[in-house]
């Protein structure tokens, strides 16, 4: 499950993928907020099972109350942001169910959220996984690495 999205040197941070499946470009996303990047840049994610894990080491910034998105942070202060599936906040939290609360540190592959994938599939427009790197316009590079594998540096500040 936690291949590298995010590679690491020097002031950079690795970031592993959080969710077990196939990546797909942002511009791809189906939703103009993730596919244009407004949130920020990352990757998507087809996911092949309903389990969502810590892609980093550092703290859960925020839960969100219907369980469908968490927001984390690395020590070094890049913040993530992940967003089970499209339009899924209608569902109110019906087939989700958070593992952590805000506040809690994590490392990679620590249990984050589950999800009834059958479920999102039916109600949500989408399953994909937007993995966002909310502080983008921080963030020195944002470079490709390999295939299915990215590389982040951060500005220093």
């Amino acid at each position: 499950m936690l291949s590298k999205l995010f590679g690491k040197k020097n002031n950079k941070v690795t970031i592993f993928s959080p969710v077990d499946g196939e990546i797909v470009p942002l511009s791809e996303v189906p939703d103009p907020v993730f596919a244009e990047k407004m949130m920020g840049d990352g990757v998507a994610i087809k996911p092949a099972n309903g389990t969502v894990v810590s892609p980093i080491e550092g703290k859960v910034v925020q839960i969100f109350p219907t369980k469908h998105a968490v927001g984390l942070e690395t020590k070094s202060g890049v913040e993530i942001l992940i967003h089970i599936g499209l339009e899924t906040v209608g569902m109110e939290g019906e087939g989700f169910e958070a593992h952590v609360e805000a506040g809690a540190t994590v490392k990679p592959g620590d249990k984050l959220i589950t999800f009834d994938q059958a479920l999102v599939n039916e109600k949500a427009k989408s399953d994909v996984i937007p993995v966002i790197i909310t502080n983008t316009d921080q963030m020195k590079t944002i470079e490709k690495v390999g295939e299915n594998l990215f590389e982040q540096g951060r500005t220093k500040y």
